[in-house]
């Protein structure tokens, strides 16, 4: 199976590209919104790939080492869902050489670059379905969509009637993948994204090309190209089909998400929680279960700090579940400061810079739970086991790689909590401590192998073994 080794490895960080940072003032539309303001379905910002480089030292602090893209290719709109020439990126947030330039400078800094691939849909203006409006009948490139009924409508108010939108939107003309000249554009698009130096696609909606033959050779061409490079497939129930050598290396594991909500949420009980996300271990192959992008959120999401009703303490012990969890860890841009944000288009505001609107708590937190992770072979790559504890209150687990381990606790109440571990199995003689590296708290006296942790309300500790 040919699932990119690097993944287990990453620490992925999510950017909505008109949303970061504002780093090249010439290609601003003329009717940019204030930075501060609160986001339309409509408003832009500024934000591009100059500005990326520009806060690429913030980047590098803060971690990560992957960074995911939503689409950055000529559109209409502020998300880019509806391209309209997936060769060029949007002048809106620059030109090829300004990606170059953003590739080199993330390249140079051992840090990789996903971009987003939307490829079940496209925009009215894409240049096929322009055709069609402009040409109807007489159009060469009404097989490349959906087309029901002639003359093909696109404007007036209402549903997509005359041909399949996604979601039946006007504004998102559903490709026809059957058609050989629509898979040999899209596979175009991919191998040359490729070639220009992306470490691999995010693909939106692939279940909605239900396909099994453009995805397999899909997936030929992008490992024919880069064979390192990683597919993310926008799967949100999980489903095992996904994955694999005919689709895709990892998927959006949202049921992860809903997990770590439900159990914050107090909608279910650690000793649940915990068994089912034993179970999503269990659900796939190895090799993909390391290859899971796990978040806390998306563009698609409400802002997690917002669902926790602003609670420090569950976002931050949401964060520790995250990062020691199997799987590559991502953080959609803003919550390590906790930017709040409701629905759709609420979660996309922009980043603010001053650094004090930040939550530096929840920032150092990330910060340290990304560094503790990128030097511990056991939480990037080790097995996952569950520990038994006595009370419904809180879970146990550890991660194990050779001699490298870490053990995860957590309490998930609004009560101080003891939880008694018997780790005899996986200490050796000579691990004479656990340390908590994050809290600085060392435990020296482990009596054949029996360790009890305090844990305040909804909080949880990484321990390592000290030798």
């Amino acid at each position: 199976m040919s699932v990119p080794d690097w993944v287990q490895d990453a620490v992925f960080y999510q950017i909505f590209p008109d949303r970061f940072y504002n780093g090249d003032l010439t290609n601003d539309p003329p009717n940019l919104v204030n930075w501060n303001s609160r986001p339309t379905i409509t408003s832009f910002f500024g934000g591009d790939l100059r500005g990326v480089i520009d806060r690429f030292y913030y980047l590098l602090d803060l971690g990560v080492n992957t960074l995911y893209f939503t689409p950055i290719f000529l559109s209409a709109s502020n998300h880019r869902y509806n391209a309209v020439d997936y060769f060029q990126i949007d002048p809106k947030l620059g030109d090829l050489q300004a990606f170059k330039s953003l590739l080199d400078v993330a390249h140079r800094n051992q840090v990789r670059v996903i971009l987003d691939g939307v490829f079940n849909h496209c925009g009215r203006g894409f240049f096929a379905f322009n055709d069609i409006l402009e040409n109807q009948w007489d159009s060469p490139y009404l097989d490349w969509f959906h087309v029901k009924k002639l003359p093909v409508d696109a404007y007036s108010p209402g549903d997509a009637t005359t041909y399949l939108g996604w979601w039946k939107y006007k504004s998102l003309p559903k490709f026809n993948t059957a058609n050989p000249h629509v898979r040999d554009y899209l596979y175009r698009v991919t191998r040359y994204w490729l070639e220009q130096g992306i470490d691999g696609w995010r693909l939106d909606v692939p279940n909605e090309i239900d396909d099994d033959g453009f995805w397999d050779q899909f997936r030929k061409i992008v490992k024919e190209t880069n064979s390192e490079a990683y597919l993310l497939g926008e799967i949100w129930d999980g489903d095992l089909r996904w994955v694999g050598d005919h689709h895709f290396d990892g998927l959006m594991n949202y049921p992860i998400r809903t997990l770590i909500l439900d159990v914050l949420g107090e909608k279910k009980k650690a000793s649940d929680f915990i068994r089912e996300m034993q179970s999503w271990v269990t659900h796939y192959p190895k090799a993909n279960v390391y290859a899971m992008y796990n978040s806390l959120g998306s563009h698609d999401t409400e802002r997690i700090f917002t669902l926790l009703n602003k609670s420090v303490e569950k976002l931050k012990l949401a964060f520790l579940i995250l990062f020691a969890f199997p799987g590559a860890p991502a953080v959609y841009y803003g919550d390590e400061i906790a930017l709040e944000g409701a629905a759709d288009p609420d979660n996309r505001r922009a980043f603010p810079w001053e650094e004090s609107k930040w939550n530096l708590e929840v920032l150092q937190w990330v910060k340290s739970l990304i560094h503790l992770r990128n030097d511990s072979n056991a939480l990037r790559r080790g097995e996952f086991e569950v520990l038994p504890v006595s009370d419904d209150n809180t879970f146990a687990f550890l991660r194990k790689e050779g001699d490298d381990l870490a053990i995860v606790v957590g309490n998930v109440s609004n009560q101080t909590n003891k939880v008694m571990l018997d780790l005899s199995p996986y200490l050796k003689p000579e691990m004479h401590c656990l340390r908590n590296p994050i809290g600085h708290e060392v435990f020296d006296d482990l009596h054949g192998g029996l360790v009890t942790v305090e844990l305040n309300r909804w909080s949880g500790k990484i321990l390592v073994p000290e030798k």
